[in-house]
C-alpha cells in the first residue's frame, strides 16, 4: 500500500525530550501500550536492546529461540488479545528469519509490528556484514514498511506503523532502523497517528446496499451464511449472532472464523472448506442466497470456482474492497466494518425460521455422523484417533480453552471437533499453512490471556520445525499445554499420496526422537499415551498440572481426515471416504 501525509491529533508525550534513537524506540512502544515483545538480539539492533534493559519493569522482552518463533508468538499474542503483536530482530539473517511469520500474518490479517536493525546508513548497498535489503524482501508480504536512517523519523514512523497495522483490515508492518539512527540524539515528542492521506481503512457504508441485501435475504427460501475472521477482527460476534437468530439462517464458518459463534448454537452448521462438514459444503450449491461475512472466498473454501454457488445470489459483507469480485462475483457488496454493517442490517430483516431448509442440513449431518464423525470420536478400532483426543479435551475444558493448532491432519481434526464457547479461541495458520506455527503462537497466546487455558495441538512433523521454543517455555515458565498427535508421518501429505498417488509414500514417513525425554530435558512435565484406557486420566492430569505440560499421544499411523473435497473438484463432490 502507498501512503503519504500522516494525520496526528492526540499528543501522548506532552514535552520534548532529548533522546537517542534507541531510547526513542522504547518510548514509542510504551506510548502505544506495548507490554511484551518477542525477539532475538544481534549487533545491528543492540542499541535498542541496551535501552530495553533499562525498562524491564515496564516492557517485557521474551527471548525466543528463533526469530520465526518471535513472529509466531507475536501472532498468537495478537490473535487472542486483539492488540498489535511486536517482534524484533537484528539485520541480515535475523531479519530474513522473520519473513515466514510476516507472510503468515499478512494473509491471515494479523496486526503485527516487526522491528529490525540495519547496518549503518553509510554502509547501505555495500554488501556489509549482515546487510540484506529487508525492506525490498518484505514488501510483498507487509501492509507497509519503512527504513529509518535518521533518529528524528522514529516517532512519526512508529506512530504510523501501529496505526496501519491495526486499522481497517489488519496486517503486519516492518520498520528497519539503521544502527547510526539508533545512536543519534534528537528532540523527541510522540503523537499518535489517527489518519494517513490516501489510506482509507474503513470504507463508508452504502445504506442502499444494506437495504438491497436485506430485501434479498427476506425473500430467500434457502439462505445460507458463511462467516470468516472478519467477524472476529471487527468485534461483530454479537451482531452476527443477532442476525443469524432473527433471520433463522443456517450459518457456517471458515477455519479462521471458528469460535465467533459458540459451537453448540443450533444455527451453527459447521465448517466449510476442503475438510469441512458435509452439509454446509454440499448445500452451498443448493442455497438460493449465499451471504459471505468477513471472508475472502479462499480456494480451500470454494473448490472449483466454475461450479461454486452458481445458483445463488451472493451478498458479500467485507471491509476490504479488493476482495469484492476477486474470486466470486457478487450480486450485492456491502463494504464496511462488519460490526457496523450487520448492525444496520439487523432491523431490516424479517423474523424467519426456514424449518424445511434446516432439515436438509440435519439429514446430511446424519449421513456424515454415521460415516465419519462417529468413527472419529467413538472408534471401534484398536488405535487411538485424533478425534477422540479432541473429544477428551472438550470434556476436560468444557469448550472454554483456546486451541492453537499447527498445520496438517491434526489441524483439520482440531477445527472440526474442538468445542468453543468463547470468541478468539481458535488460533491457527490459515492462508499460508505454516508448519511450526503452533508452539510459539501458543506461548504468545498464553502470555496475552494468562487467565485462559491455552492448548497447542501439533503434529509430529510441524512440532519439530519449532521444537526449540521449548527453551522459551522453560525460561519464561509460561504454562502452556502441548499435545503432539504422533502418527509418525507427515499425515496430510501421506493422505494425498494414498488417495491420489497409489500409496507411494515418498519422503513422508518420520523417524522421530523420544519427545518425552526432550521435553523433560527442558524441565517440562511430560507423558506419553498410546492406550485408549489411559487417555482420559492423562488429559485430566495435563489440564490440572500447575505449569507447562507436554502430552504425546500416539495415534493410528494411516488415519485419514474426511470429508474431503479433492483439489479442483466442486464442493458438491465432497467425499466421505
Amino acid at each position: 500500500m502507498q501512503t503519504n501525509t500522516i494525520t496526528r491529533e492526540k499528543v501522548v508525550t506532552a514535552k520534548t525530550e532529548r533522546l537517542t534513537g534507541s531510547e526513542a524506540v522504547v518510548k514509542c512502544l510504551l506510548a502505544e501500550g506495548v507490554d511484551v515483545l518477542y525477539g532475538y538480539p544481534g549487533g545491528a539492533i543492540m542499541p535498542v536492546y541496551d535501552e530495553l534493559f533499562k525498562y524491564q519493569d515496564r516492557l517485557h522482552h521474551v527471548l525466543t529461540r528463533h526469530e520465526q518463533g518471535a513472529t509466531h508468538s507475536a501472532q498468537g499474542y495478537a490473535r487472542i488479545s486483539g492488540k498489535v503483536g511486536v517482534a524484533m530482530a537484528t539485520s541480515g539473517p535475523g531479519a530474513t528469519n522473520l519473513i515466514t511469520g510476516i507472510a503468515d500474518a499478512q494473509i491471515d490479517s494479523t496486526p503485527m509490528v516487526c522491528i529490525t536493525g540495519q547496518v549503518g546508513s553509510h554502509l547501505l548497498g555495500s554488501d556489509a556484514f549482515q546487510e540484506t535489503d529487508i525492506v525490498g524482501i518484505s514488501t510483498p508480504v507487509t501492509k507497509w514498511n519503512h527504513q529509518i536512517t535518521k533518529a528524528s523519523e522514529i516517532p512519526s514512523v512508529f506512530a504510523k506503523a501501529f496505526y496501519i497495522a491495526k486499522s481497517g483490515r489488519p496486517g503486519p508492518v516492518l520498520i528497519d532502523i539503521t544502527k547510526d539512527a539508533q545512536f543519534e540524539e534528537f528532540d523527541f515528542v510522540y503523537e499518535k497517528c489517527t489518519g494517513v492521506r490516501s489510506y482509507k481503512p474503513v470504507p463508508n457504508v452504502d445504506l442502499a446496499a444494506v437495504k438491497n441485501a436485506a430485501e434479498i435475504i427476506n425473500a430467500a427460501k434457502k439462505p445460507m451464511i458463511v462467516w470468516g475472521q472478519g467477524v472476529i477482527l471487527g468485534e461483530a460476534e454479537k451482531e452476527l449472532k443477532a442476525v443469524i437468530e432473527k433471520a433463522g439462517i443456517p450459518s457456517a464458518w471458515t477455519i479462521l472464523g471458528a469460535s465467533a459463534v459458540p459451537t453448540s448454537h443450533p444455527l451453527n452448521i459447521g465448517m466449510v472448506g476442503m475438510h469441512g462438514n458435509y452439509a454446509p459444503n454440499k448445500l452451498t450449491n443448493e442455497c438460493d442466497v449465499l451471504i459471505a461475512i468477513g471472508m475472502r472466498f479462499d480456494d480451500r473454501v470454494t473448490g472449483n470456482l466454475a461450479t461454486y454457488a452458481k445458483q445463488a445470489k451472493v451478498i458479500h459483507f467485507e471491509i476490504d474492497p479488493a476482495e469484492i469480485d476477486k474470486n466470486v462475483k457478487t450480486d450485492v457488496a456491502v463494504l464496511g466494518n462488519s460490526k457496523e454493517t450487520l448492525s444496520l442490517l439487523l432491523p431490516l430483516l424479517e423474523q424467519k425460521t426456514h424449518p424445511e431448509w434446516h432439515q436438509e442440513f440435519k439429514d446430511l449431518y446424519k449421513i456424515e455422523y454415521d460415516k465419519v464423525i462417529n468413527n472419529d470420536l467413538n472408534p471401534k478400532k484398536e488405535g487411538l484417533t485424533m478425534g477422540e483426543v479432541l473429544k477428551e479435551i472438550n470434556v476436560q475444558t468444557k469448550g472454554d480453552a483456546a486451541i492453537v493448532s499447527d498445520v496438517g491432519q491434526h489441524q483439520m481434526i482440531a477445527c472440526r471437533y474442538a468445542e468453543f464457547t468463547t470468541t478468539k479461541s481458535n488460533i491457527t495458520s490459515g492462508g499460508l499453512g505454516t508448519m511450526g506455527f503452533a508452539l510459539p503462537a501458543a506461548i504468545g497466546a498464553k502470555m496475552a490471556a494468562p487467565e485462559r487455558d491455552v492448548i497447542a495441538i501439533i503434529g509430529d512433523g510441524g512440532y519439530q520445525m519449532t521444537i526449540q521454543e521449548l527453551g522459551t517455555i522453560f525460561q519464561t515458565k509460561v504454562p502452556v499445554k502441548i499435545v503432539v498427535l504422533n502418527n509418525e508421518f507427515l499425515g496430510m501429505v501421506r493422505q494425498w499420496q494414498q488417495l491420489f498417488f497409489d500409496k507411494r509414500y515418498a519422503s513422508t514417513e518420520m523417524v522421530n526422537p523420544d519427545f518425552v525425554t526432550i521435553a523433560k530435558g527442558y524441565h517440562i512435565e511430560a507423558k506419553r499415551v498410546d492406550k485408549r484406557e489411559d487417555l482420559a486420566t492423562s488429559v485430566k492430569e495435563m489440564m490440572e498440572h500447575d505449569g507447562a505440560y507436554f502430552l504425546e499421544v500416539r495415534v493410528e499411523k494411516e488415519g485419514n481426515v474426511f470429508p474431503m473435497i479433492p483439489t479442483g473438484a466442486s464442493v458438491s463432490d465432497i467425499r466421505l471416504e
